[in-house]
């Protein structure tokens, strides 16, 4: 495969690069031959989600210009918890837990790299493999005297959980950065990995793991990190921050994944499409001028969250996020296929689940706060109402029977009903 030279540009024009380590050498070396790099995703959860894009397609950044990829898996890492970014210490899984969580998420990172294409084929690791086979004795003896304690106290993450007496930091998550440096020196060792990239907040555990190489394998490797992706009022993706969504269809629907990235705030829009597509300059270029120009027409939105759903949930999942998207949007209903409707009871619309094969219209408008006087109350009163007005549609048709009642047998698909005052307002009802 051919190197593409240019590579640390590109990623810089991107907004993908916070810091390098010795970026002219990086360059040569990155330049001068096809090199491996890896980055580590802990198991936290059972499923990655939207801020574990930026180094999956990142590390696909990397094999696209003919390098070859490993991805970490933190079998062991995950049993202790990185302290970065956090200003207390993790709850900590259990061992069956963890190991659950490792294979769910080494299948679903594995969508997104090319695991046969040669030399650059990607790897997948997990670190419990090496880690977990280590003496207590062997951890100190042959690791741990390589770390200066003044040194790692002076790393930002420790520093800065040391400075709040409140919390401070236990050893278990000080001796985070000793494991995750072994990481880079066995992956050295093993498959000539030279290159470690992560979040901004790992460099020093990074560049410890850069010093460790040098004295226990003799060799030279290297450091980039990218920023940490935060929307433009300064709140941070990802699962810790209360506004998770997941990669898994099973946590995020394709049609919630599909509106996040439609409802994008227009300051974030054109740099969330450099970092999350593979677009080419024009193109993004082309909708760059086209969102600065009218951000009314949504241009821009509608590439951000086309390219991104497709590159997580397929063809497929564009297909029925925009079907979904569209027959609320219009009001057609017939449009939807069963599967779109269990998305909208998933997580696309606020839903209510009943073990009965009748409910009454108004009770439904009451039940789910869709009937509320001027004065800010929910009453029976307000949901006759906005019946009799005509102001209430089901399953895309208007109701004017105060008296009207949702069946099983009018039900779509035998089990939803979608309820809709007014153009915005919906609730869904699903018969169970």
């Amino acid at each position: 495969m051919t190197i593409q030279k240019d590579l640390l540009k590109q990623l810089h024009d991107l907004g993908l690069i916070a810091q390098v380590s010795s970026e002219p050498e990086l360059l040569e070396h990155l330049s001068t031959g096809s090199r491996t790099v890896y980055c580590g995703f802990d198991p936290t959860a059972d499923s990655l989600h939207i801020g574990n894009l930026v180094p999956l397609l990142a590390l696909r950044r990397f094999q696209m210009a003919g390098h070859r990829p490993i991805l970490l898996v933190g079998g062991a890492t995950g049993m202790i918890g990185d302290p970065g970014g956090r200003t207390s210490e993790r709850e900590l899984k259990p061992a069956d837990v963890v190991k659950a969580f490792v294979a769910k998420i080494r299948e679903q990172a594995a969508a997104f790299l090319d695991f046969d294409c040669g030399d650059t084929s990607a790897i997948v690791v997990d670190n419990a493999e090496w880690t977990e086979q280590m003496t207590v004795i062997d951890y100190l003896r042959d690791i741990g005297k390589h770390f200066s304690v003044n040194n790692m106290i002076q790393k930002e993450t420790v520093r800065r959980r040391l400075e709040d007496e409140s919390q401070g930091i236990s050893y278990t998550e000080f001796s985070y950065m000793i494991l995750q440096s072994y990481d880079y020196v066995v992956l050295n060792k093993r498959y000539n990995c030279t290159i470690q990239m992560g979040g901004s907040d790992q460099w020093g555990n990074i560049t410890s793991g850069m010093d460790l190489i040098r004295r226990m394998n003799s060799e030279q490797a290297f450091a980039i990190t990218y920023p940490l992706i935060t929307n433009s009022d300064g709140t941070k993706f990802g699962k810790s921050m209360g506004n998770a969504v997941w990669l898994d269809p099973a946590r995020t629907s394709p049609y919630a994944f599909y509106q996040f990235w439609m409802n994008a705030a227009d300051a974030d829009v054109v740099h969330y499409l450099r970092i999350f597509t593979f677009l080419e300059a024009d193109k993004l270029a082309e909708l760059e001028a086209a969102h600065e120009e009218d951000p009314g027409r949504r241009f821009a939105h509608r590439a951000l969250a086309e390219e991104t759903t497709r590159l997580v949930h397929g063809e497929e999942g564009v297909a029925a996020a925009q079907r979904i998207s569209e027959a609320l949007f219009r009001n057609s209903l017939d449009q939807l296929e069963e599967g779109d409707l269990a998305q909208l009871s998933q997580d696309g619309l606020p839903a209510s689940v009943i073990q009965a094969d009748t409910i009454a219209l108004a009770q439904v408008l009451v039940d789910a706060g869709l009937a509320v006087t001027p004065n800010g109350e929910v009453t029976m009163g307000q949901a006759r109402k906005l019946i009799k007005s005509n102001a209430v549609s089901v399953n895309g048709q208007k109701v004017g029977d105060e008296a009207f009642e949702l069946t099983r047998a009018d039900a779509l698909f035998g089990r939803y009903h979608i309820v809709q005052k007014g153009k915005k307002n919906h609730h869904m009802i699903v018969m169970s």
